[in-house]
């Protein structure tokens, strides 16, 4: 919708007051691979030191991923003064809270982020530049802070809203006992070959594909892998990004759209997947019910308990022999409410989380993902032939072929409860077409950018 602010009035939920102003002078940074967390000084908009005062931060997290919590017992541990009052609630219903909980005199200090051009249109997150300033994040590749960003016309670019705690990457895990069942002895390198493998798992009485499409469409995920290969990901990113123009309603989404239906004809997703949640996908995959599992590296460290040495990991293949690979790649987002009492404080663990040697250890042991911050600091390593090892793995050769593309669902604040959810259940079912899916996607999409 943020190219559509000179065209349209602006729908407030509520009236805020201003954001911080940018301007800040930047401080000096330490050595590399210092924790640089506590050794910033005091800038003259906003504080960077901790302090010792007792403070209690307010997050809302996403219910069912440990990596918020996590590290919020770290941080308490290492700063006694700071305790956390933590909320959580499953995503769909984050979406729909939000914008309310944000206004609320009662609005957390620190947030998981449904979507960001919305809240930030209703001056509901804080603006991070004089953060960004003060804390030297300037320091970070460009590039893992883009998708962070809302400018005047389009987001990818402009101030900086969020930070991420973690940031993943998606693909495919597969149980390995099974695929040497079917003849697999290597990830496939196309998407022909990832089809061949569908078909003889299905043959050979082996489910191809457990995935979850109740409450939010978890089929987004092998929709969105086939959309990113079958044309220009420039495109998909160009909509997600609300750039002037861009469509969903594309030669390759509707290709993607007719692959998926295609999959869903042929058995090769579950009969009940529209029942099926989250957690009983995973659940149903440790049981070894699934051959693939389409799903992101914040499930690494839970599969090389629940499943150790039997599961791996591969980023969906390209559709041409030798292509650069693109995956749904994205922060677990976080923002600073415009009304939280303790700004400097969130901001401060914001920072922490990227820069403390600790919290990039647990954003690799329990977030599996990439914990992100200065390019000089090192990753932390993971035992070696795990699956948490494949998938940092991954996530280097996605950046090495710099094919990280959002996630469709992100595009705009309702287009993932309101479109792709419904419509990709109506698909499954046999009741919506490959073309009336396109067509309902972007009609809501533009529906939500003429609001």
């Amino acid at each position: 919708m943020a190219e559509l602010l000179t065209k349209f009035p602006r729908r407030r939920t509520v009236l805020l007051a201003s954001l911080l102003a940018v301007g800040m002078t930047a401080t000096a940074c330490s050595a590399p691979g210092e924790d640089r967390s506590s050794t910033q000084k005091s800038d003259a908009a906003v504080k960077t030191e901790l302090g010792t005062d007792p403070i209690t931060l307010e997050m809302y997290a996403e219910t069912g991923f440990p990596l918020a919590k996590a590290l919020a017992d770290e941080f308490s541990k290492q700063h006694s003064n700071v305790k956390f009052n933590i909320r959580e609630d499953q995503f769909t219903v984050i979406v729909e809270n939000a914008p309310r909980v944000m206004a609320s005199d009662n609005s957390p200090d620190i947030i998981r982020l449904p979507t960001m051009v919305d809240l930030v249109k209703d001056d509901l997150l804080k603006n991070l530049d004089p953060y960004f300033t003060a804390y030297g994040w300037d320091k970070f590749p460009a590039s893992q802070l883009m998708q962070l960003r809302v400018g005047e016309n389009t987001r990818g670019t402009g101030s900086l809203y969020g930070m991420g705690l973690g940031y993943s990457v998606t693909g495919v895990f597969y149980n390995k006992k099974l695929a040497g069942q079917i003849g697999m002895t290597q990830p496939p390198a196309t998407v022909a070959e990832f089809e061949e493998l569908l078909a003889k798992a299905k043959t050979g009485g082996v489910q191809p594909i457990m995935q979850f499409n109740k409450n939010t469409a978890g089929i987004n995920f092998p929709h969105q892998a086939l959309q990113n290969q079958f044309g220009d990901p420039t495109q998909v990113a160009d909509w997600i990004f609300q750039k002037p123009g861009a469509t969903f309603d594309t030669p390759a989404a509707l290709k993607a759209t007719q692959t998926i239906q295609k999959w869903a004809q042929a058995g090769y997703f579950t009969k009940d997947a529209n029942a099926l949640d989250y957690a009983g996908m995973v659940g149903e995959f440790q049981k070894g019910n699934g051959l693939f599992m389409f799903n992101g590296d914040w499930e690494s460290a839970n599969l090389d308990k629940s499943m150790p040495g039997n599961v791996g990991f591969f980023l969906f293949p390209t559709e041409s022999p030798g292509g650069k690979h693109v995956a749904m790649s994205a922060p677990n987002t976080f923002g600073v409410s415009a009304k939280a009492k303790n700004p400097d404080a969130a901001a401060y663990f914001l920072n922490w989380v990227h820069t403390n040697a600790k919290a990039r250890e647990i954003s690799v042991t329990v977030g599996g993902s990439s914990p992100g911050g200065p390019s000089d600091l090192p990753v932390p390593s993971a035992a070696p032939n795990t699956v948490l090892a494949e998938t940092l793995k991954a996530s280097q050769q996605l950046g090495a072929e710099n094919g990280a593309v959002d996630f469709t669902a992100n595009a705009t604040g309702g287009i993932f409860a309101a479109a792709i959810t419904p419509e990709m259940q109506k698909l499954i079912a046999g009741q919506q077409t490959p073309e009336g899916y396109v067509k309902a996607v972007q009609a809501e999409y533009q529906k939500e950018l003429s609001r």
